[in-house]
């Protein structure tokens, strides 16, 4: 039998699918405070969401949700966690996760009064997943606190510089974090400091984790 040569081709298809996330309270017309935080890289949401018991209140809704891209942290057994996107047809997973966290976004500030204060929160991964939404949905925001992660150094926020200043820009890390060096410092105040995005930087004592005294502590800034 004569051989010829294969030709594999790629494609994409658009399926429904299920995504998951945690809520602490209630979104009412009560609802004064909205915060979406977004989880680091290897985390499950509904641990994640516990840290914000520390501010939780009456008048504060929180919604955490999970990464679409599930995996066993330990290979093949262990706890089961998420990530945002990986290098694998990047570009399909920043939108997909864009637009699973603006159908969140819409779905409950529905149910509350126009003017709730969003708080948009991002931890590790979690700051560059919220700063890719940010670029392409543009959501109504009053303060984004990025919390021990990185400001995506492929986009030109020179194109939505005036949005992001509109609101409240923090940018917070820990004095022990084991990922955040002298060089990575001076990388995120570089890219802060092209695109002239008014970020207030500020430290707190610890490793690359949500201490929730120091959460708490953040937050009294924003509430």
């Amino acid at each position: 039998m004569q051989q010829s040569e294969s030709s594999v081709n790629a494609h994409k298809l658009h399926v429904p699918r299920t995504a998951h996330y945690y809520t602490i309270g209630e979104a009412s017309e009560n609802t004064r405070y909205f915060v979406i935080a977004c989880h680091g890289y290897g985390q499950a949401a509904g641990r994640f969401i516990h840290k914000f018991e520390a501010i939780a209140g009456e008048d504060t809704f929180i919604i955490a949700p999970e990464g679409l891209s599930r995996f066993y942290w330990g290979g093949f057994t262990g706890d089961v966690v998420a990530s945002w996107m990986t290098r694998g047809d990047r570009l399909d997973e920043i939108a997909d996760y864009c637009n699973y966290l603006q159908t969140i976004y819409d779905q409950y500030t529905a149910q509350m009064p126009d003017n709730v204060k969003i708080i948009l929160f991002g931890f590790s991964q979690g700051c560059a997943t919220q700063m890719r939404w940010m670029m392409q949905n543009q959501p109504r925001f009053d303060t984004l606190l990025l919390w021990a992660g990185s400001l995506p150094d492929d986009l030109d926020f020179s194109e939505r510089r005036d949005y992001f200043n509109a609101g409240q820009l923090l940018w917070t890390y820990g004095t022990e974090d084991q990922f955040i060096k002298d060089s990575f410092l001076e990388k995120q105040r570089q890219i802060m400091l092209d695109y002239d995005l008014k970020f207030d930087v500020s430290v707190y004592e610890g490793k690359h984790q949500i201490y929730r005294e120091a959460l708490r502590e953040r937050f009294e800034a924003i509430f």
